[in-house]
């Protein structure tokens, strides 16, 4: 069952959110979902994010991490290997493409594998430019702009 939504008002009353409308439509669009390679989402911070996937079987040269804008890809391929006839294959060693969408801002600190466990930990760094910054009040030909980490003082335009 598919349920459509309408987005139209909220296109009305905001802006710049094109991004995550787009997204919600999409998300009712997937097909087919893929439960494998099983993996973790948690938060491990405030701005913090630690991505745990199950990978046994999986050497670190089988397994490729690429990060583009908002888009994180974990993949792997298995090296062809034959060892003989198998009576019974029950380690799953097939190919895997995982899609992760990420916020804006949000980037990958680090990876590491041990134990089969394949670990991404993410962090979400806001540029300076987009915190909050207090606006103090002065006369009108002197308007000064205070920035809220020990910045410095300075004229706007």
């Amino acid at each position: 069952m598919r349920t459509a939504f309408d987005f139209s008002p909220l296109y009305r009353s905001s802006i710049g959110f094109d991004r995550v409308f787009d997204l919600l439509e999409n998300t009712s669009q997937t097909t087919a979902v893929d439960n494998w390679p099983p993996y973790d989402i948690a938060r491990t911070g405030e701005d913090a994010y630690r991505i745990t996937m199950a990978v046994a079987g999986f050497g670190q040269d089988e397994l490729s991490i690429t990060q583009e804008r908002n888009l994180l890809l974990v993949s792997g391929q298995k090296s062809p290997e034959d060892e003989g006839e198998y009576l019974h294959r029950g380690i799953a060693g097939r190919a895997f493409q995982r899609r992760f969408e990420l916020a804006d801002h949000v980037k990958v600190n680090g990876a590491g594998l041990e134990n089969g466990l394949l670990t991404v930990d993410l962090k979400r760094e806001i540029p300076e430019e987009m915190k909050p910054r207090r606006i103090e009040i002065g006369s009108a030909d002197t308007p000064k702009v205070e920035h809220r980490k020990g910045g410095t003082d300075k004229q706007a335009a």
